[in-house]
């Protein structure tokens, strides 16, 4: 499934996230690359939940980090986010249209 978001031009890799932190699914992210990911998925999570507690809000629609290995966009759905990791923010547009067709939310 999310395979479909490497077809599309700048993205680098992505990864569905579970609740409790193990990947569901990935596509074109090493094992190596896996721990750093999912260490910054527990940070996006502290933020948002911090942010949602602060600003008394029940839910987020998405997250863009700009990190040192490029952009990162984290995307709810359900219990679960989508990381999906990209070359240039100038890109973003196009990755958030793919994301929402992939999650059927476009």
């Amino acid at each position: 499934m999310i395979a479909e978001l490497l077809s599309v031009r700048g993205v680098r890799h992505a990864a569905l996230v579970s609740a409790d932190g193990q990947v569901v699914a990935k596509a074109g992210l090493s094992d190596e690359q896996t721990a750093a990911e999912l260490t910054l998925v527990a940070a996006g999570r502290a933020v948002i939940g911090s942010l949602q507690t602060n600003l008394k809000s029940a839910g987020w629609q998405e997250l863009l980090l700009d990190v040192d290995g490029g952009p990162v966009l984290l995307t709810p759905h359900g219990d679960q986010i989508l990381l999906t990791a990209f070359d240039e923010v100038g890109s973003l547009g196009r990755v958030r249209f793919a994301v929402r067709r992939l999650l059927g939310n476009a």
